[in-house]
């Protein structure tokens, strides 16, 4: 038994097994599985949970599989903006960035803004310079293109147009927050692919990170829960590391990560228990979708989610590595 463990997930949505294929399922059981091992060799061998989310967050990044990095979705005008965001049980320590564009593994950037710098978020152009003075690596927009998030991107606008004809040209729709839009936008790919690890290192730390290439034809500038401390991410050693996935309106409004470490805080109740709490009951009577995965002092491990699947995966204090897509595999 070791007194290290790993969790990772790779978004929630309505991912069912009848419209995956088996190679796409193989596939992203092997890069889960390969994201897994990188952070455990990071834990196994004393290094920080800080550390081991970043790397870990890292190879999700880099794969067209998920919502995040190089296989980030494309905003209403075809472009990539992107958030992350990382924060620390030991000292409470975060750092975020929003609506950046060209920086190739935005949760390095999160670190760097939580280490190196007097913020807790830089967000857009701003975020972009402070990462090259830092040395992270800037890519040509050109690196994030994907058909298959332009073919996406296509969908949700030719819906949205006959959302339009259909209300006589009056229903303009703002995907911020509105239900329609929501659907619209996101459904076209039935799933969502935000990517996110929490982590217990040797040395008793709890950290979590969480990266995103945000909602299919956001426009206006919009930004989720993932960038947001308390809402997306959130880590106390007294308490949990937590990161979140779903429909981000959701779970800014009910801070979902802080709560479910304020219900364990405040009101005794286990890991398991608090987030089975915020997610079966406050997150989906309030009408959102989605799922976190946390990890507390222990080692001990919670995953739900109320959608229909989630892509995740752990590596426990028992050494057990375990990924899953559906309800129940």
């Amino acid at each position: 038994m070791s007194n290290y463990a790993i969790v990772i997930h790779g978004g929630a949505g309505s991912i069912l097994r009848e419209n995956l294929s088996a190679e796409m399922e193989a596939a992203y059981r092997e890069k889960l599985t390969e994201a897994l091992k990188v952070g455990e060799a990071i834990l196994k061998n004393g290094g920080t949970s800080v550390d081991a989310v970043v790397e870990t967050i890292k190879i999700m990044e880099d794969s067209p599989l998920f919502n995040a990095g190089k296989g980030s979705v494309y905003t209403h005008d075809e472009k990539n903006e992107m958030d992350a965001s990382i924060m620390s049980g030991k000292d409470l320590t975060a750092g975020a960035v929003a609506g950046v564009d060209t920086i190739k593994n935005p949760i390095e950037a999160a670190r760097e803004v939580m280490q190196n710098s007097k913020h807790v978020m830089l967000s857009g152009s701003g975020a972009v310079e402070f990462a090259e003075e830092r040395g992270i690596t800037i890519v040509d927009a050109a690196y994030f293109y994907n058909e298959r998030r332009l073919q996406q991107l296509k969908k949700a606008k030719d819906k949205e147009n006959v959302i339009l004809d259909h209300d006589g040209g009056h229903g303009m729709v703002d995907p911020a927050h509105s239900e329609i839009e929501f659907d619209v936008t996101l459904k076209t790919d039935d799933k969502f692919g935000t990517v996110g690890c929490v982590a217990l290192d040797q040395h008793g730390n709890l950290a979590a990170g969480t990266s995103t290439g945000g909602m299919t034809n956001k426009r206006y500038g919009r930004i989720g829960d993932s960038p947001i401390i308390g809402a997306g991410t959130y880590a106390d050693d007294n308490t949990c590391a937590v990161s979140s996935t779903g429909h981000g309106e959701y779970f800014i409004r009910l801070a979902v990560a802080k709560e479910i470490s304020a219900q364990m805080e405040h009101g005794n109740k286990s890991l398991t228990e608090a987030a089975d709490n915020v997610i079966h009951t406050k997150l989906t009577e309030l009408g959102g979708t989605g799922g976190v995965i946390a990890i507390d002092a222990n080692g001990n491990i919670a995953m739900p989610f109320n959608t229909s699947g989630m892509y995740r995966g752990y590596i426990d204090t028992n050494g057990k590595l375990e990924v899953l897509i559906f309800k129940n595999n």
